[in-house]
This record gives C-alpha cells, structure tokens and sequence, in this order.
C-alpha cells in the first residue's frame, strides 16, 4: 500500500521561503507523476507543480512560477517543494500526490489525474 507524507508546513512571514518534503513508500517517485497542491479556505483545490516520469517535464501554476521548485531525491525516494518570496496568498493546505500508473505521461498538473494522495500539510504566511 502506497503511502505519502507531507511535512514541513509552518507559519511563515510574507517574503520567507518553506520546503515542503512528501516521503513516499512503496512506489519509486521517479516511474510515476508526481505533483504538489493546495487548497486554500472556500477554494478548489489547485495543482501547483507536478513532473512527468517520461523525460521529467516540470509544469507550474502561473502564480507560483519563479518562485516555486519541485525536486526530487530519488535516493530518500521523497520530493520536495521549496517555496520562496512566499504571499499571503500562499495561504493553503498542500498536498503531495502520484498518479500511480508508472510512466503515464501528465502534460500540466490537474489534481483529477493523481489517485493518491498525502495528508496534507498548513502553510499560513502571514505578518
């Protein structure tokens, strides 16, 4: 059985910076499409980076470009988002998610084609 878990989630000033790290099991991050998301109070929830396993394409939403890097280690078999120059419209819970056919290729990062998903993570950036 599959299981993500995020860490790392705080309470962080406007303009710090956060790394968010998801430890998975039983699948080996670097076959399958991984992605991180959020959702923010009365909000759907977001995709806000996510790679393809084919040839490691990286996609992110518009607002967190520049700003926003999705890793991965294949070796801790965990990835990672760091966030940085972070909004109070940042202000969400974040989720980890793997679409657990091996190398289906994603071309963006639509939360309805990942199937399994962490638990979720608070960031609140506020002053």
């Amino acid at each position: 059985q599959v299981e993500l878990v995020e860490s790392g989630g705080d309470l962080v000033q406007p303009g710090g910076s956060l790394r968010l790290s998801c430890a998975a099991s039983a699948f080996t991050l670097d076959y399958y499409p991984i992605g991180w998301f959020r959702q923010a109070p009365g909000k759907e929830r977001e995709g806000v980076s996510c790679i393809s396993p084919d040839d490691g394409t990286s996609y992110y939403t518009d607002s967190v470009k520049g700003r926003f890097t999705i890793s991965r280690d294949n070796t801790k078999n965990t990835m990672y988002l760091q966030m940085n120059s972070l909004k109070h419209e940042d202000t969400a819970v974040y989720y980890c998610a793997l679409h657990s056919g091996a190398y289906y290729r994603i071309s963006g990062c639509n939360p309805d084609w990942f199937d399994v998903w962490g638990q979720g993570t608070q960031v609140t950036v506020s002053s």
